[in-house]
């Protein structure tokens, strides 16, 4: 395929394009967080997950197909081993692909040794996961966090010179609501975004969801009163709403998977670490990738039929109820976050 050549394949039932992956690399992560993994976690064997170079492999077939932008996920993607070749791989594909943007998701505790690097493999652009700005409730909440070691990261990345730093927050009701406002202050201070998630019913965890749940007109309420927000026409190809701060470069954001549904305008599939993909992610609609890799390898013509086919599965949307017990039993850290 030539450079920049556009020749997108992956186009569902409902007419929507598909032009984004999420691929998580890893379920293994140095945090604990409340939300997203339960208390005594069981991760997988290594022989399940995906090796790099089929990684590589994969998301070189989707490129091929029209994807043109790859988000790394895991777990903490930095701490799976040799992270810095794979990353170093999948920057050459947008050179060698359509592929315009690569970007990853973290938690930000590897940033001091990794953000030089990332920015070198050619890394575009950081999610990092900040739910709290006090040393001991971040602990909490990640259960053995070091908020230092996050903040450390986060100045490290903006010496890095990566073009978007943005922070992600899941905001949850009597645990870190009070920090709203200060959350975007710290990013406001920073000249870095930030985006508030609700959180989302994926595996069963320590807490009841529905008392925890803060919507985002919540949050938006509380942020009005305090910070000058225009909406804004900026679309970083997720399901983030955007508004610019007054005066300022930081822009603030929300994800909204239950009180906005974002699905009418669905861009995005994810790949688990075992080579899953799934074309939703509230549903279980999926298409075992590892087992065509694995059965045919090499096969590039079989990886893409597979993966155009998988097109024809893809749900109108998720089916959150946040006052329900969970219906999808895969954690997020297996998901992708």
């Amino acid at each position: 395929m030539k450079k920049h050549e556009t020749n997108n394949q992956l186009i569902d039932r409902f007419g929507r394009r598909v032009t984004y992956v999420r691929m998580s690399i890893t379920d293994r992560c140095d945090l604990r967080c409340v939300y997203c993994m339960d208390e005594d976690m069981q991760f997988m064997p290594r022989q399940r997950l995906l090796t790099l170079e089929e990684i590589v492999f994969l998301l070189r077939g989707f490129c091929e197909l029209g994807v043109e932008k790859i988000r790394i996920t895991g777990g903490e993607p930095l701490v799976r081993r040799d992270v810095d070749w794979l990353l170093s791989e999948l920057g050459q594909l947008k050179t060698q692909t359509g592929l315009r943007e690569l970007t990853m998701t973290t938690n930000g505790t590897q940033l001091v040794r990794y953000a030089d690097a990332l920015v070198k493999s050619g890394v575009d652009r950081l999610n990092i996961s900040l739910d709290s700005l006090q040393p001991d409730r971040f602990k909490s909440l990640t259960r053995i966090g070091d908020l230092a070691k996050v903040l450390a990261g986060i100045e490290a990345a903006k010496q890095a010179g990566f073009k978007r730093i943005k922070l992600n927050a899941v905001i949850m009701k009597n645990r870190n609501d009070d920090e709203i406002v200060d959350l975007a202050q710290f990013a406001i201070n920073n000249e870095i975004d930030i985006s508030y998630i609700e959180e989302m019913p994926l595996g069963t965890v320590s807490h009841q969801r529905s008392e925890s749940f803060c919507s985002s007109d919540t949050v938006m309420a509380i942020l009005t009163k305090h910070i000058d927000m225009q909406p804004s026409l900026v679309n970083t190809g997720g399901p983030s709403r955007y508004y610019q701060v007054a005066g300022s470069p930081s822009r603030i954001g929300f994800i909204s998977p239950h009180s906005h549904n974002f699905c009418s305008s669905c861009n995005r599939v994810r790949v688990t670490t075992e080579g899953r993909l799934l074309l939703c992610l509230g549903q279980e609609h999926s298409v075992d990738l590892r087992q065509v890799i694995r059965a045919h390898p090499g096969d590039m013509v079989r990886l893409k039929q597979a993966i155009i086919q998988s097109m024809q599965i893809k749900p109108e949307g998720h089916d959150f109820d946040i006052q329900a017990q969970p219906v999808i039993f895969r954690h997020m850290s297996v998901t992708g976050g």
